[in-house]
């Protein structure tokens, strides 16, 4: 399979799709996004992708604004890209560059050699949660299954 197919929908898993997670900071945010993925993944180390997470936050926050966040890292050793998508049930600080707290969630873990169809990726997220009709559907989804079918619904 090659890397030019990357999308939304084949790096998301429904089992990686969360609805109105109990986060009470950023650093559990990014915790919680750490055990789901090791969760799913037993080979991945939950430390080392939360300490990813948080030494990408370092260089800036991954707050895009609008409540919005795409926290992402690269990891060793991991051969396709992890997508998780989360609702928070309280909106958390997340030092968004708008300054307002965070309750949608991608977070995004790619291969080391990351290319450029990652950076892609990024960019497609980016452009879909800077609308504002779809990412209120998301944060008005009750159940994960109805939010992992809005999210994917609308990517192609």
């Amino acid at each position: 399979m090659s890397d030019t197919s990357l999308t939304i929908d084949n790096i998301l898993a429904p089992e990686l799709t969360l609805c109105k997670v109990p986060a009470s900071s950023k650093k559990r945010v990014l915790e919680f996004i750490a055990e789901q993925i090791r969760q799913q993944n037993d080979s991945l180390s939950e430390s080392q992708i939360f300490n990813n997470l948080i030494a990408r936050e370092r260089l800036g926050s991954t707050g895009i604004g609008q409540g919005i966040a795409i926290p992402h890292c690269r990891l060793e050793g991991l051969e396709h890209v992890i997508g998780v998508l989360m609702t928070l049930d309280e909106t958390v600080e997340f030092d968004a560059i708008d300054n307002q707290p965070v309750d949608l969630v991608f977070a995004l873990v790619v291969p080391k050699e990351a290319t450029s169809e990652h950076l892609e990726l990024l960019s497609q997220l980016a452009e879909k949660f800077n609308e504002r009709t779809f990412c209120d559907r998301l944060r008005q989804s009750e159940d994960a299954s109805t939010l992992y079918q809005r999210m994917t619904a609308a990517s192609g």
